[in-house]
């Protein structure tokens, strides 16, 4: 079950806290406008959307492990796409209804940091879902070989 968005949001601690400031000092504008502030780049500008390189994806905002390549999926949304994080207790759901749709938000459980939002929307994928992604609230640690 998720939260939702028009409910009155409850105060919830996270294992990393920091204030606004310190967030905008770390993460560049467009980070911060995606991680802390729930915006969207550009579909097909990402970083991460094309990419097929083995490894694991973490929060940009907090380092935590989120998603493995191995899950990972050419939606054709403009997106990274996944069908299932690293394990559930690493994304939190909130229910999305901003801009007159119905959506499920995803987060950073750890640090409560937006990622993008998740769809039960088939590809066929094993979960029938699709974790769509934004990049810039993603880095990829490559598997050494």
């Amino acid at each position: 079950m998720w939260k939702s968005k028009s409910e009155p949001a409850e105060q919830k601690t996270y294992a990393v806290q920091k204030s606004d400031a310190e967030w905008r000092e770390q993460l560049s504008p467009a980070e911060y406008d995606v991680l802390r502030k729930a915006g969207t780049e550009r579909p097909h500008t990402g970083e991460y959307d094309q990419t097929w390189t083995e490894g694991v994806y973490r929060c940009k905002a907090c380092n935590a492990e989120l998603f493995r390549s191995e899950t990972k999926f050419d939606a054709h949304c403009g997106w990274p796409s996944f069908w299932s994080p690293l394990a559930e207790d690493r994304v939190e759901f909130i229910e999305d209804r901003t801009l007159g749709m119905k959506r499920v938000e995803v987060r950073c459980a750890n640090c409560g940091s937006h990622l993008g939002h998740v769809f039960d929307d088939g590809y066929g994928t094993p979960t029938g879902q699709r974790y769509c992604i934004n990049s810039v609230s993603l880095t990829l640690e490559p598997t050494e070989s």
